[in-house]
C-alpha cells in the first residue's frame, strides 16, 4: 500500500514537520489528512460533552445510574448493526454512511431542542446518543488508520497523527466557551455536524491519496461476511485478538480503581466544589500539554526504540508504581500526580501503540473486531469495575485490601503488554520477513 507522489517544492509547513516527525515526504499530505480527520472527529465530540453532561444534570444523579446501563445495552445493539454496514457498504463508503447516520441523528435533535423538549426524556435520549457516537466515532477512524497505513509507518506516523485527536480535545471545549453565549447551546450540534462533514471530506481524500489497496482487497468490496456477531467472534477466536479484548479489560479494571479513589480523596482532602473544578481543571491542562508534546516528539522515537509492547507495557507499568505510591502515601499530592502520568502515558503512548496492533490483522479484523473492542469490551469494562469495586468496598474491605486485589491485575495487564508486543514482532516479521 503506497501513498501518490507529488514532487513538488518542499514547503515551510513540509521542513517543519520533517524536523519532528520520522515521516517521509511522499506520506506527508496523507498524514497531515490523518491528523485533520482525528481533529474534526475529536473536536466534534468536546463540543457536545459539555452539552451532554448538563443534560445528565437534567436527568438526575438517580437516572444517571441507570443510562449508564441503557448506553452499555445500546452499545450491544449497535455493533452488529455497525459489523452489517461494513458487510453491506464498500469499504471506501463506510465513513461517509456512518457520519452521515450521526450528522442526520444531530439534525433532529436540534430540530428537538428547537421545538422547547427538554424533557428528561429528550435528555437522556441526548446523553445515551453521545456516549454511544463518541466510542463508535472514534473506533472507526482508528479501523480507517489501520486499514490504510502499513505497520512500519504506523509506528513513526501514529503519535503525530494522536496529537490531531489532542488538539481537537483541547479546542472543542474553547469553541464551546467562546460560542454558547453568542448562538446557544442548540446551534452548537450545527457546529459539530460541521466538523464531521470535514471527517467525511478528509476520509474520502485519504482513500484518493492512498492506491485504493488495502491488504490486497479493492475499496469497492465489502468487509467479510454479513454476519451480525463477526467482530465478537473473530476477538473470541484469534489468541492475538482476545488478548487485545483483555487487556482493555485489565486497563480498565485498574484505571476504574484509580478514578474511583482520585474521587474518593479530593471530596475528602477538597470540600469546596469551586477548588475541585479547579484542581480538575489544571490536571487536565497539564495531562493535554504534556499528551501534546510527548505526541509530536516521542511517542515515534519510544515505538520504533523499544518497541509495540514496551509502549504498551508503559501504562501498566505507571499504573503499578501509582499503586504502589497510593498505599505508601494516599494523599492529594500523590493522587494529582499519578492521574496526570498514567492519563499521558494513555494518550499519548499506550493507546497509539494497541492501535499499532491491528495494522497486522485481516481488514474484516480491522473494522469489525476491532469495533468491538472499542466499543462494546471497552464500555462493559468500565461497567463491571465500577460494579465489582464498589460491591467490595460494600462488602467492608477496605483501602489496603482492594489494593492486594488491584496489584496483581495490574502486573497481569504488564505481562500481557510483554505477549502482544512478542506476538506483533512475530506477525510483522512474517508480513516482511526481511525485517528482523
Amino acid at each position: 500500500m503506497t501513498t501518490s507522489t507529488h514532487l513538488q517544492p518542499p514547503g515551510t509547513l513540509e521542513r517543519a514537520l520533517t524536523r519532528v516527525v520520522d515521516i517521509e515526504r511522499t506520506e506527508i499530505a496523507s498524514t497531515l489528512w490523518s491528523f485533520a480527520y482525528f481533529f474534526s472527529v475529536l473536536c466534534a465530540y468536546y463540543i457536545l460533552r459539555p452539552l451532554r453532561d448538563e443534560m445528565g444534570v437534567t436527568v438526575g444523579p438517580d437516572g444517571l445510574k441507570w443510562l449508564f446501563v441503557i448506553v452499555f445495552l445500546v452499545m450491544l445493539a449497535a455493533v452488529p448493526v455497525f459489523g452489517w454496514v461494513v458487510s453491506r457498504f464498500p469499504r471506501r463508503r463506510i465513513v461517509p454512511v456512518i457520519y452521515g447516520f450521526f450528522i442526520a441523528n444531530l439534525a433532529v435533535f436540534w430540530v428537538v431542542f428547537q421545538a422547547g423538549i427538554h424533557g428528561a426524556l429528550a435528555a437522556g435520549t441526548f446523553f445515551v446518543w453521545v456516549s454511544v457516537f463518541n466510542l463508535f466515532v472514534v473506533s472507526l477512524f482508528w479501523s480507517l488508520m489501520s486499514d490504510l497505513w502499513r505497520n512500519d509507518q504506523a509506528k513513526r506516523l501514529y503519535g503525530f497523527i494522536a496529537a490531531g485527536g489532542s488538539a481537537g480535545a483541547v479546542s472543542g471545549p474553547l469553541i464551546t466557551q467562546g460560542l454558547v453565549r453568542l448562538v446557544g447551546p442548540n446551534t452548537l450540534l450545527i457546529v459539530s455536524a460541521l466538523l464531521l462533514g470535514v471527517a467525511i471530506a478528509a476520509a474520502l481524500m485519504l482513500r484518493r491519496l492512498f492506491a485504493g489497496i488495502a491488504e490486497g482487497q479493492g475499496e469497492e468490496e465489502p468487509v467479510g461476511r454479513r454476519g451480525l456477531l463477526d467482530g465478537a467472534l473473530a476477538v473470541w477466536r484469534s489468541p492475538y485478538l482476545f488478548r487485545i479484548a483483555l487487556w482493555i479489560l485489565l486497563g480498565n479494571f485498574v484505571g476504574t480503581f484509580f478514578y474511583l479513589e482520585q474521587a474518593r480523596i479530593v471530596g475528602a482532602m477538597l470540600t469546596d466544589r469551586t477548588a475541585r473544578v479547579e484542581l480538575f481543571a489544571r490536571v487536565d491542562l497539564v495531562v493535554n500539554t504534556l499528551t501534546i508534546l510527548t505526541q509530536v516528539f516521542l511517542t515515534a522515537r519510544i515505538m520504533q526504540t523499544f518497541g509495540v509492547g514496551a509502549s504498551a507495557a508503559a501504562l501498566p507499568a505507571s499504573a503499578t508504581l501509582g499503586l504502589v505510591a497510593l498505599a505508601i502515601s494516599p494523599t492529594l499530592t500523590v493522587v494529582v500526580a499519578v492521574l496526570a502520568m498514567e492519563r499521558t502515558i494513555t494518550f499519548a503512548l499506550a493507546n497509539p501503540a494497541i492501535k499499532v496492533l491491528y495494522t497486522l490483522v485481516a481488514p474484516e479484523e480491522k473494522y469489525k473486531a476491532q469495533n468491538f473492542n472499542d466499543t462494546v469490551v471497552f464500555r462493559g469494562g468500565d461497567a463491571a469495575s465500577a460494579w465489582v469495586l464498589n460491591g467490595l468496598r460494600a462488602l467492608g474491605w477496605g483501602f489496603g485490601s482492594i489494593v492486594a486485589v488491584t496489584l496483581p491485575a495490574a502486573l497481569a495487564w504488564l505481562g500481557l503488554s510483554a505477549v502482544l508486543g512478542r506476538q506483533h514482532a512475530e506477525r510483522a516479521k512474517l508480513h516482511d520477513p526481511s525485517r528482523p
